[in-house]
């Protein structure tokens, strides 16, 4: 792999002294590193392909970091890191310990924003530029967004707000027609209509020229001239960003690095707020993620080992709810551009009619849903437990508030991995668990989560399944539960001298904790299942004679389960006041990226540490205190 040109550039500066030449071949030598770090380390490949001549152009115009940059959800920042001081360290891409996969401020003054969830520049850009005018500063303030992320209500309410007041801004609209699948809405239509007459822009200077020639003398005529000015001015494209105070500018083909280099001078030449429109190729440069950009989108790190043919919690999710479907013509799906990860594209194919992607739009996708429920339909919401914290006032003012049956299936909850602090879903029971009426279930097996998605669909009120990222453990058949009761907890493994109450898949963690003792030290193993309501009779049962209980969660441990459990325990007498009581789970802390088991292993949660915890908490000893335990 040749890298001639990316082994002399250590900062944005040094892309000045390139011409276009040579800026088109490091483009290529930038996109040979990407995809062969990319297949070591895993990470997001067709979005950073696409923007490689884009981050060129606006670093070789722009005086980084002084101008400032804040790319939206940052999952194409992989050029910007390689062209701002960290081509040495971009083989730790995604590492414990390693850079990270989003822009991190802390990682480099080049980072001006955090990001990792979508549309949040235009309004981080709009603070900055606010900043800047009331400082007196006069530094350039440049937000990229993409056509997916600017589906976002968030992303609208930016724009409204920073074209109203006339401030120096410019917005680069990377238009690839994707965000993890292909777009969906009115606003993608439009865009697309825009690319495709993309011809009138050429026209535009010289349209706009003989509008303004057009005199507005003599009633008859003044009528007839401003009609026609118009019906022309609607020919022109980006007419919407026009009429929200921007100056629109193409669309441009972000992959010729001369023509973006103008067009953004063209913008920082003019007042006010101004949008560059261009148009990008998801993938550009790998033939496989040219050919499929949603595969392509994020890509595992290639470690020798054979793809896992095992079902995925997801893969589970979305054939159960196919086959419920089947029998329940009421049963409809949600998502937020989240077809695939959530595991609902065999549901879309099944049902096109009865499934709804509505872009990158959680909190539309949960109103959604409950004017469905309202109208007797049986909304399923799917969406990642790390996004689902954009949807909270729905989830409590429409949702329980109004005690509608919508069911939340909370994806990748826990922790995900290598996508780090802005994607851990480690939140969401805490969260949950302070609405009133709703039911939180979290199974362990996929036979649990098929049981508890087909009851969720009979209750009368709303009701969230939280599940993990990765396998789901094929284990002994769960019956159906009796749509009048709640689920019950189940103990899976008896023990006379304490007992750990665990939640989904750290009851494998707690199983194995509990067999490396056996048979000196004896703790029973519970499997939860129903977070809530809790059922506080079984637990005080379960707990009576135990010198010792723990909590076990891959979740925070503020305002978690473990909480929950000391809630109960709290209001016992007797034998439980005397008990020991140790809860293991993350700290008041954001996790970081890196593999899963590195994780549980930094913050205490597999099966030797725990054993060890237990041994520890049953003998009376102080209990050695770690990260992420709480005793």
């Amino acid at each position: 792999m040749r890298e001639e040109l990316l082994a002399q550039i250590n900062s944005p500066e040094d892309l000045k002294k390139l011409d276009v030449r040579s800026l088109e071949q490091l483009a290529k030598e930038i996109r040979d590193c990407i995809v062969a770090t990319v297949e070591k380390t895993g990470g997001h490949l067709g979005a950073n392909l696409g923007v490689v001549e884009l981050t060129l152009a606006l670093h070789s115009v722009l005086s980084t970091p002084r101008d400032k940059i804040i790319w939206d959800v940052g999952h194409q920042c992989y050029a910007h890191k390689l062209i701002t001081g960290r081509r040495d360290r971009f083989h730790t891409l995604r590492q414990w310990g390693g850079l990270s996969g989003f822009p991190v401020p802390r990682e480099s003054e080049h980072d001006h924003f955090g990001v990792g969830h979508s549309s949040t520049s235009i309004s981080a850009a709009a603070g900055m530029v606010i900043a800047r005018d009331l400082k007196g500063q006069d530094f350039k303030v440049v937000a990229v967004i993409g056509d997916g992320a600017l589906t976002g209500g968030m992303a609208f309410e930016g724009l409204n707000h920073i074209g109203s007041l006339g401030r120096d801004i410019i917005v680069v609209l990377n238009d690839n027609e994707m965000s993890i699948t292909s777009n969906v809405g009115a606003l993608s239509d439009y865009l697309g209509r825009i690319r495709s007459h993309s011809f009138l822009y050429q026209a535009r200077e010289g349209l706009a020229a003989f509008l303004r020639r057009i005199p507005l003398v003599g009633q008859p005529l003044a009528k007839i001239a401003h009609r026609l000015k118009i019906t022309l001015k609607q020919m022109l494209p980006g007419q919407f960003f026009e009429e929200l105070g921007f100056a629109y500018l193409g669309p441009f083909d972000g992959h010729n690095i001369g023509e973006l280099q103008r067009a953004i001078r063209a913008g920082l030449a003019r007042r006010g707020p101004v949008l560059i429109h261009v148009y990008t190729q998801k993938g550009r440069g790998h033939a496989l993620a040219e050919e499929s950009p949603h595969r392509y989108h994020g890509v595992s790190p290639s470690n020798g080992a054979p793809p896992s043919t095992a079902p995925s919690f997801s893969d589970v999710f979305g054939e159960s709810l196919v086959r419920l479907a089947e029998d329940n013509g009421n049963i409809v799906a949600i998502t937020a551009a989240m077809r695939d990860g959530t595991g609902l594209g065999p549901f879309a194919k099944a049902f096109p009619e009865r499934f709804f992607d509505v872009g990158i739009a959680e909190q539309h996708a949960l109103t959604l849903a409950a004017g469905m429920a309202k109208e007797g339909l049986r909304p399923v919401v799917a969406i990642y437990s790390t996004f689902l914290q954009r949807g909270y006032d729905q989830i409590i003012h429409d949702l329980a508030l109004q005690k509608l049956p919508v069911v939340i299936c909370v994806d990748r909850a826990g922790v995900v991995g290598d996508d780090g602090a802005t994607h851990q879903g480690v939140f969401d029971i805490s969260f949950l668990r302070a609405v009133p009426g709703l039911t939180i279930l979290a199974p362990r097996t996929a036979s649990e989560l098929q049981a508890m998605l087909e009851w969720a669909l009979q209750q009368e009120g709303p009701v969230a399944i939280r599940y993990p990222r990765g396998e789901a453990a094929a284990l002994e058949p769960c019956p159906r539960f009796p749509t009048a009761h709640s689920i019950p907890p189940v103990e899976v493994k008896q023990g006379r001298d304490g007992v750990m109450f665990a939640v989904g898949p750290m009851v494998e963690v707690a199983l194995a904790a509990a067999e490396l003792l056996e048979p000196e030290i004896s703790f029973a193993v519970v499997n939860m299942r129903a977070l809530k309501p809790l059922d506080s009779s079984f637990v005080k049962q379960v707990v009576e004679g135990k010198k010792c209980v723990v909590t076990l969660e891959d979740h925070v441990l503020a305002g978690g389960f473990g909480s929950s459990i000391l809630e109960v325990l709290q209001g016992m007498g007797g034998s439980a006041a005397q008990c020991r009581v140790v809860r293991l789970g993350y700290p008041d802390a954001f996790i970081p990226h890196g593999p899963i088991e590195r994780l549980h292993e930094e913050y205490g949660l597999t099966a030797p540490q725990v054993a060890e915890v237990l041994r520890q908490g049953l003998s009376g000893h102080n209990l050695q205190v770690l990260v992420g335990r709480d005793v």
